[in-house]
């Protein structure tokens, strides 16, 4: 309407239709419309100059003012969004049935889109309730003070963020290893007294093993634990912050208003920092955010409820692969463990803690232990054992009645074996080993090699396989040897003796 005040005021000042539309950079038809309306106003000119531009329009167009249509509840949809199920359309349809004169589908999706951008800066993305909390650890760090000597450590602080309150646990650990990462995720399932659908960690070792775009490989620990609270684990792309926004605002928000107030005081122990850090994090919790002015603890209210029940709380336990011994054992810190003899040779999945060893074969479980923390010692089902060694169970008395089978010299060398070796179960481990090479040699070939392996003191199991498998059980080496010994150019112990002398 800026034009049709601009051709009045030029009229006014006596210009012709022709200057005005060169002057408006319009055709004279349509100058000449807006003065014949003016005109037929009878308007002074100054009333009409005063004349909003809807006026105006109305005034040449004799157009009735649009109904006003009544807008959506914003927060209301906004809030409803994070409910699993909610759709926009849905809204809209519970809108339009309250008010049949409202927006059209596209328009109340324009107009919620115009209201979403004015809050983007607090609310980037809509996070249903109870389906991911974004942890990460803090760049920045606290320290504790030893009270004797003085010495600053750095300490790291673990946050969660729940995607659709913004709800926040904080914690200090002293280390990121997998015990403190597990740890504090067990803590912050406590401190919601529930567990999300989702967990979005960044790619830190602790959690991932091998970061990928498409599948990245989950630390064995970490994947068991999300199996035992029914939660998935999602890794944000490598080098990607957008992925874990609330991850990213979080760690900001817990530096600049837990660790900011906290910058000027001491403390002497891990308990004393998270003692403090738990006072501060209540304080940010309760205080509203801006905009929302809402307090993240009023919205975790309603999300609490979407959240999963906890289990029983989880106890830490650690992986590790290994293969099956010919004893059909596998080590576990010193301590050796049995598993059916079908798998020798074969590689085993091992999950452990405290108490417990569990052993996995293709993801199947095949044997169960109570953890034993003696060192050397040898836990056996009769189960996991051959027909021929359950009626052979693992003693000296057994192993030396089984060796003089063989033959004198294999019974000698296991007595030495026994001797020598400061763990009877590592000795009765290495007899078993030598025996049961009767079972891929003949006995002659065996008592061959034993005797041999006395001659040169060798007591070990692998000096008797290693000349079994080169065949060198009937060779001359004790002679060679004996004419090495005695050759003209080896001058021999006397002659050092003279030398001193």
């Amino acid at each position: 309407m800026k034009t049709v005040k601009e051709i009045i005021r030029l009229f006014n000042l006596g210009l012709s239709n022709r200057k005005i539309a060169l002057s408006c950079n319009i055709s004279p038809t349509t100058v000449s419309f807006y003065l014949n309306g003016f005109k037929s106003t009878k308007i002074t000119y100054d009333a009409f100059m005063s004349l909003s531009d809807e006026e105006i329009k109305s005034l040449f167009f004799n157009e009735t003012p649009k109904p006003v249509r009544p807008l959506p509840d914003m927060q209301y949809i906004n809030s409803e969004l994070k409910r699993k199920g909610v759709t926009l359309y849905l809204l809209w349809k519970e809108y339009i049935k309250d008010n049949p004169n409202g927006y059209r589908y596209t328009q109340f999706c324009h107009h919620y889109g115009i209201w979403k951008d004015v809050v983007n800066p607090v609310m980037r993305f809509n996070h249903k309730m109870g389906e991911k909390v974004f942890v990460d650890f803090s760049g920045l760090k606290p320290f504790i003070k030893n009270p004797l000597t003085g010495e600053i450590t750095e300490v790291e602080l673990f946050v969660g963020v729940l995607g659709a309150s913004n709800y926040t646990f904080a914690y200090a650990v002293l280390r990121q290893s997998i015990e403190s990462w597990i740890s504090c995720h067990i803590k912050m399932f406590e401190f919601f007294g529930g567990c999300p659908s989702g967990i979005v960690p960044d790619n830190l070792k602790s959690g991932v093993t091998k970061p990928n775009y498409y599948d990245p490989e989950i630390n064995q620990t970490y994947l068991d634990m999300s199996l035992h609270y029914d939660t998935v684990i999602l890794p944000a792309r490598p080098k990607k912050p957008k992925d874990k926004p609330k991850a990213e605002n979080g760690v900001l928000n817990a530096q600049r208003s837990i660790l900011a107030p906290l910058r000027n005081k001491t403390f002497f122990s891990i308990e004393e920092l998270n003692l403090a850090i738990s006072l501060e994090l209540k304080d940010y919790n309760d205080r509203p955010m801006q905009i929302i002015l809402k307090s993240r603890t009023e919205l975790f209210k309603e999300e609490k409820l979407h959240l999963k029940p906890l289990p029983e709380r989880y106890e830490l336990s650690f992986w590790k692969r290994a293969r099956v011994g010919i004893d059909y054992h596998v080590d576990v810190d010193g301590t050796h463990y049995s598993v059916p003899y079908k798998l020798i040779y074969k590689d085993v999945d091992i999950c452990y803690n405290h108490e417990l060893i569990k052993i996995y074969h293709n993801s199947k479980i095949i044997a169960s232990h109570k953890r034993n923390f003696v060192k050397g010692y040898f836990v056996t089902s009769s189960e996991h054992m051959p027909l021929s060694h359950r009626s052979i169970l693992i003693t000296p008395e057994k192993i030396m009645e089984e060796s003089l089978k063989i033959g004198r010299n294999t019974a000698l060398l296991i007595e030495k074996i026994m001797e020598n070796r400061k763990s009877p179960e590592s000795s009765l481990r290495m007899a078993l080993g030598i025996i049961r090479l009767n079972k891929r040699y003949p006995s002659a070939r065996v008592e061959a090699a034993c005797k041999k392996a006395l001659n040169f003191s060798l007591y070990r199991y692998r000096n008797v396989k290693n000349i079994l498998d080169k065949n060198l059980e009937n060779d001359f080496i004790e002679q060679k040897l004996e004419n090495k010994i005695a050759h003209e150019n080896i001058r021999g112990a006397q002659y050092y003796k003279e030398e001193l002398c």
